[in-house]
């Protein structure tokens, strides 16, 4: 039996350990500290899972649990790496002069708790999760930044902009919020799809999504030519556009950090179209 049929958890769960792995190791310092807290959290992880049984189960959609979160917040950080590597200092190091690691913080926290709020519904689920995550991200920043309630503030409000602007619906303007806005985007592999397309064969409201992603083959983010950042899209068939045109490119155009990506897509084997 699959864990979907038997749990919470999702088909994707067994390669949960090894996203949180790959993040690990990417992470340093405190923002290392705050991912090891986060993914040995029983309360977290009894939110993200019951937010997939309302995903998944209850509503048809695509996994938005603790494996979604943590590829989020995997291509997230690795675009802020890139960033940093160009040169290009996020908005908590240009505003308000913290070091990268607090702008790697604020970034891992919005992305791992940004659909805490799918637990209680689709609708305004942002909202939600605003609502959840701020006791959590305080009882966190407290335990590894005790002394300091300046970079506690900053840190916190910056990983709760995050989590209020993934879905495109609001303006948001720091280049932390900017890359989890697309880094949630960008989690739009076959994968993702496997198991409410499996749990039910009647129609349901997420089909398009699931049907969408179920054609889209990979999705590599690495360092650009012309631009810091791209994100190359290979895609099975054509169904396969509809998550680039009207969930991922939507997403990257209204955010602060559209101007340092590159988005190429297009069917496997054959030249892709780029986008920006």
């Amino acid at each position: 039996m699959d864990e979907a049929e038997g749990s919470c958890i999702v088909t994707r769960a067994p390669i949960k350990v090894e996203l949180e792995r790959d993040i690990l190791e990417i992470l340093s310092g405190d923002a290392r500290r705050v991912a090891e807290i986060v993914f040995d959290d029983s309360e977290i992880q009894a939110l993200q899972d019951y937010a997939n049984v309302v995903s998944v189960k209850r509503l048809g959609m695509n996994d938005h649990g603790p494996v979604h979160v943590r590829i989020c917040a995997l291509n997230s950080l690795t675009m802020l790496g890139l960033l940093e590597s160009a040169g290009i200092q996020a908005s908590l190091h240009r505003e308000s002069g913290l070091d990268a690691d607090a702008s790697r913080t604020a970034v891992f926290l919005g992305a791992v708790l940004h659909d805490l709020g799918m637990s209680i519904g689709r609708d305004d689920h942002e909202e939600y999760s605003l609502l959840l995550a701020k006791p959590i991200v305080d009882r966190i920043l407290a335990e590894i930044e005790p002394d300091s309630i300046r970079r506690r503030t900053a840190i916190a409000s910056t990983a709760l902009e995050c989590i209020a602007g993934h879905m495109a619906t609001r303006k948001i303007g720091s280049v932390e919020a900017g890359l989890v806005l697309v880094g949630d985007g960008c989690d739009m592999e076959h994968g993702r799809s496997r198991a409410p397309a499996r749990l039910s064969l009647a129609p349901q409201v997420g089909d398009i999504h699931q049907y969408s992603a179920a054609a889209v083959e990979d999705v590599e983010i690495s360092k650009g030519g012309a631009k810091p950042i791209r994100i190359g899209i290979t895609l099975r068939e054509n169904a396969g556009f509809f998550q680039v045109e009207n969930v991922l490119y939507p997403k990257i155009s209204i955010s602060p950090v559209k101007e340092y990506i590159e988005l190429h897509a297009g069917l496997k084997g054959r030249e892709p179209l780029q986008y920006l």
